[in-house]
């Protein structure tokens, strides 16, 4: 009960003897010109991991790897009688996948 008493007196007297401090735009000033060290940060780490796994991708013969991937699924599908494939139809998979590993990348950074 004197709690809710308490609470009540306390904003009553807050509210009565609030005073507003006129501001001008100096928050605004201030917060522009602070410096936005971990957006800095973090666009460093992201330049510096997608460089890296580009260098890797490519050391570590990494087309080579995925053109073979791909030469083994088409010949398994074409052997298990997956022949009457439209073109078409692969073509549309192959560009759906293409777009999300692009987004996927992109979402990264």
């Amino acid at each position: 009960m004197t709690e809710t008493t308490d609470d009540k007196l306390l904003q009553q007297f807050f509210s009565d003897n609030r005073k507003e401090i006129e501001d001008n735009g100096f928050s605004r000033r201030v917060m522009h010109h602070l410096p936005n060290r971990y957006y800095r940060i973090s666009q460093l780490w992201s330049l510096f991991c997608f460089t890296l796994a580009v260098v890797l991708f490519f050391v570590l013969d990494g087309l080579q790897l995925v053109l073979g991937a791909l030469r083994e699924t088409f010949t398994s599908a074409i052997q298990s009688g997956a022949a009457e494939l439209d073109p078409k139809s692969l073509i549309i998979v192959a560009v759906v996948l293409v777009y999300l590993g692009y987004r996927k990348i992109c979402s990264l950074a």
